[in-house]
């Protein structure tokens, strides 16, 4: 019974850590396109590369929040 429950948690967890990285993604990609579109000094035309450019920040956004949480998961278990 307690494995099961165990694998349940571990389960919902999984879902919060991928749903946390999406948001984290469109976070990111959003900022990163609003902080070329409206930054002073900067053309605001939003081209190829800052796509891209936003598409990479998106992604290190997903990655750095889903280490955070795989980070504090492990310390959150250790202490149990």
């Amino acid at each position: 019974m307690s494995h099961q429950q165990q694998q349940g948690q571990d389960e919902v967890w999984r879902v919060r850590r991928r749903q946390a990285g999406i948001v984290a993604f469109v976070v990111g990609l959003v900022g990163a396109l609003a902080f070329f579109a409206f930054f002073p000094g900067l053309p605001h035309v939003i081209d190829w590369g800052a796509i891209v450019v936003s598409l990479a920040v998106g992604a290190l956004a997903r990655w750095a929040c889903q280490s955070w949480m795989t980070k504090r998961r492990g310390e959150l278990t250790a202490g149990r």
